[in-house]
Parts: structure tokens; C-alpha cells; sequence
């Protein structure tokens, strides 16, 4: 998902830095929620964690450049699902922004555009569980359709705006939508692979069942 140098430039690279801003802004006012009904503490665990996760995601598993961006198995349903949305938040902007500082500066202007590819999703995901889960549903408990339901929303507000910013930055040539197509084709392999994780890990969370894990949110295992 992160966006090619050179893909977006000049004075149109602005916008990214807009929408960047914004959606870090978003992510802070679910943060203060959070932090107003959890506390600092457990906050602070789970964000620093969902950090270091997306870091190994990011420069761990396997990534690939394909088209006009490249394919990562970012996991970010799953994030949401072990530790809410705001530390899955925390986690995916400030992983990102370590990977660039220390690992890929040349990825440092494309920034905003990088952490909104990230973020926005991850909010329309915490829609749609509000929508598609019952509120005495554990997340635990969920089945298959509801996970993939999350993945696919998730992974598919990514496609999405890497499309956005391609076509913003190089218009509708036949080759660019063609790079963007390819993209696209190749990430459908991370929409197999995401909700079996998902489940994999919520199999794991229900075993833990019953048990204080501290480093995980309440509604893994509790209805809301």
C-alpha cells in the first residue's frame, strides 16, 4: 500500500498531507475516548504493541512491489479485533512513520498519503462492526462471514485509495490503469489470507477466555 515515489509530486503531494492530517485527527478523538473509559495505561500497552506489530508486518512478512504501490499483509482487521480501534490506529501511524524515519526515507513524503490509505479503513471497519455485530457478541464469537466482512472492508478501502492517489497523480492513461488493475488483482491474495488469520487468532483469544489479558481489549471477550 505504500504509494511510489514520484507517483504523486509537486504541488499536488499538498492534498496528502491534508488528509494525512485529518485522519490523525480522527484516530486522536477515538485515542481520548478510549483513554477516557480505559485509562492511560492499558491505552499506552496496546498501542505500543499494535506498534511493533505493524512494524514486523511492514518490514517482516513478505511485501512485494506490484503495479503503482506494493502488496503487504498489514493485518489491520486483525488489530482492530485484538486491540480496538484506537491503539490499532496508534499502531498503524506510528509503525509506518518508524519504518520510514529509520528504514525508508525515500517513503517520508508520502507520508500523508500512506497513513490515510491506512487509517480510513480502519474507521470504516469500526462501522461496520458496529452494523454487522450484535452487541452481545463477543468478538471471540464472531464467524467467518463477519470476519471476512471486516477483512475485505478493510483491504478493499486500501485498494481503493491507492487508486485514488495513482489516478490523482497520473491520471486515467490506459498504462496507469493498468498498473492500478494489477495492483488490485494481487492484493486479492491478502483478502484469502487475512480472514484466516483472523479467525486462527480469535480461535486463540477464545481459549484465553475467562483469563484477565490485560494487553488485549475488553470486547474481544466481553459483549459490548
Amino acid at each position: 500500500m505504500h504509494i511510489e515515489p514520484g507517483i504523486v509530486d509537486g504541488a499536488r503531494i499538498a492534498l496528502g498531507y491534508a488528509t494525512g492530517a485529518a485522519s490523525l485527527g480522527l484516530s486522536l478523538r477515538v485515542a481520548r475516548r478510549l483513554v477516557a473509559c480505559e485509562g492511560v495505561v492499558p491505552f499506552a500497552v496496546r498501542s505500543v504493541i499494535a506498534t511493533a506489530l505493524v512494524f514486523a508486518f511492514f518490514e517482516i512478512l513478505p511485501h512485494h512491489p506490484v503495479g503503482v504501490s506494493e502488496v503487504h499483509l498489514i493485518l489491520g482487521s486483525t488489530l482492530f479485533l485484538l486491540f480496538g480501534a484506537g491503539p490499532a490506529a496508534v499502531g498503524l501511524a506510528a509503525g509506518l512513520l518508524i519504518q520510514g524515519l529509520f528504514f525508508a526515507p525515500f517513503d517520508l513524503p508520502q507520508y500523508g498519503m500512506n497513513v490515510t490509505t491506512l487509517l480510513v479503513p480502519l474507521a470504516g471497519v469500526a462501522v461496520l462492526a458496529r452494523r454487522i455485530i450484535a452487541p452481545d457478541t463477543a468478538y471471540a464469537d464472531l464467524d467467518y462471514r463477519q470476519v471476512l466482512s471486516l477483512s475485505a472492508a478493510y483491504q478493499g478501502g486500501i485498494v481503493a485509495w491507492v487508486a485514488f492517489w495513482a489516478f490523482y497523480g497520473q491520471g486515467l492513461s490506459v498504462e496507469n490503469l493498468a498498473a492500478v488493475g494489477t495492483f488490485a488483482a494481487a492484493y486479492t491474495t491478502v483478502l484469502l489470507v487475512e480472514p484466516l488469520v483472523d479467525l486462527a487468532v480469535l480461535a486463540g483469544a477464545k481459549a484465553m477466555s475467562g483469563r484477565s489479558v490485560f494487553i488485549l481489549q475488553r470486547r474481544l471477550f466481553h459483549a459490548a
